[in-house]
């Protein structure tokens, strides 16, 4: 064991004799693209990372507002519909006592309506009379006419209950469910025969269908509380879709939110930004997807490897190779930094070459 730990140490001394011997002769013959780095021109872009995913600006849940059992289906995820096109029907399925009351509540009303005509008609006779007031008369007609009411509405409550179906005036009411919004299929939650709950004031009602406007799409996602204070609503955004590695998706940040929220032991604030149409290129709903906001971007600069500046107490500094031989210690003044590249304001000229920081040395 001891001769083998002696062979590996002793490769390591004579890699670091090679490399060093390899530097010492760069040096010596001029050849400084190893140890150093030039001063071009480029670009910076300071960023902020969003991580979400894709989501359509309108998207709605479809419901009914009768109870029953699903009896057909008109259509499935994926297609696209009109406004008003049906969806699904539902079969009114009424426990016994709702049709038992149905039918009562259509006795009475007329039981009811009887009474009441036979009243107006009497006073009909008795104000030609000149013995009841034309408001008796007017009262009894307008108790009349509401009774009446009452029992085309009780009947046509029964028609829906038993049939699922009624008449009203020269409109057919069915209990064929249509398309709120023009859009697309998301998914649908319920199969034929399931039991429908309505939607009313007390109860949120069965989900039967999730629809979307897919023309508007929208990134919905969070940003670091170290970032969300660098971000003002109208910027521009690069979104990366994870399933599309290759599709360009430009977007603009619309929405910040003004609280944030404790995740695995970080505080995040959820971000909205607006997804431009990207031609060519097909966006779905649930894709995930990260969001570069571009803060600040400058083109055409100085700039040089971050790696290379020293930041010392009372300034900053670079080490510039002025011949094969000869070096300077220069300050320098910084602007915009990517966390790898640096703006060079001031200390530095196109072209100069600035020395990598030393190696370190493996012990």
């Amino acid at each position: 064991m001891g001769t083998g730990t002696k062979v590996v140490v002793g490769t390591i001394v004579v890699g670091g004799l090679g490399a060093s011997a390899f530097a010492m002769f760069a040096a010596g013959s001029g050849e400084t693209e190893v140890d150093t780095v030039p001063v071009q021109r480029g670009e910076i872009v300071d960023r902020a990372l969003a991580v979400g995913r894709i989501e359509p600006l309108v998207e709605v849940s479809v419901k009914s507002q009768l109870a029953g059992v699903v009896r057909r289906m008109f259509k499935e995820p994926g297609q696209y519909v009109l406004r008003g096109e049906p969806l699904l029907e539902v079969q009114p399925n009424p426990t016994p006592i709702e049709l038992v009351e149905a039918r009562r509540t259509i006795e009475l009303r007329e039981i009811e309506l009887q009474q009441l005509e036979r009243r107006r008609d009497r006073l009909a006779e008795l104000r030609e009379q000149g013995l009841a007031s034309e408001e008796e008369f007017e009262d009894a007609d307008y108790s009349f006419n509401e009774v009446s009411l009452q029992l085309q509405i009780a009947r046509e409550r029964l028609a829906l209950l038993s049939e699922g179906r009624v008449t009203i005036g020269d409109e057919a009411v069915e209990t064929v469910i249509q398309s709120p919004i023009q859009g697309f299929i998301l998914e649908k939650m319920v199969e034929i025969g399931d039991p429908v709950v309505p939607l009313t004031t007390f109860q949120e009602g069965t989900v039967l269908m999730t629809m979307a406007e897919m023309d508007e799409l929208l990134f919905r996602g969070t940003v670091d509380e170290i970032d969300v204070g660098r971000l003002t609503e109208g910027m521009p955004v690069e979104v990366t879709i994870g399933a599309l590695p290759d599709a360009r998706v430009d977007g603009r940040l619309t929405k910040i939110s003004l609280t944030g929220r404790d995740e695995e032991n970080a505080t995040i604030f959820p971000v909205e930004i607006a997804v431009l149409p990207a031609e060519g290129t097909l966006l779905r709903a649930g894709y995930s997807a990260n969001a570069q906001v571009i803060i600040e971007r400058r083109s055409d600069i100085l700039i040089i490897p971050e790696r290379v500046v020293r930041f010392e107490e009372g300034g900053t500094f670079v080490t510039v190779r002025l011949g094969p031989e000869e070096t300077e210690e220069r300050e320098i003044r910084t602007g915009l930094s990517d966390g790898i590249s640096v703006e060079v304001l001031e200390g530095l000229a196109e072209g100069e070459r600035v020395m990598e920081p030393p190696r370190r040395e493996i012990t």
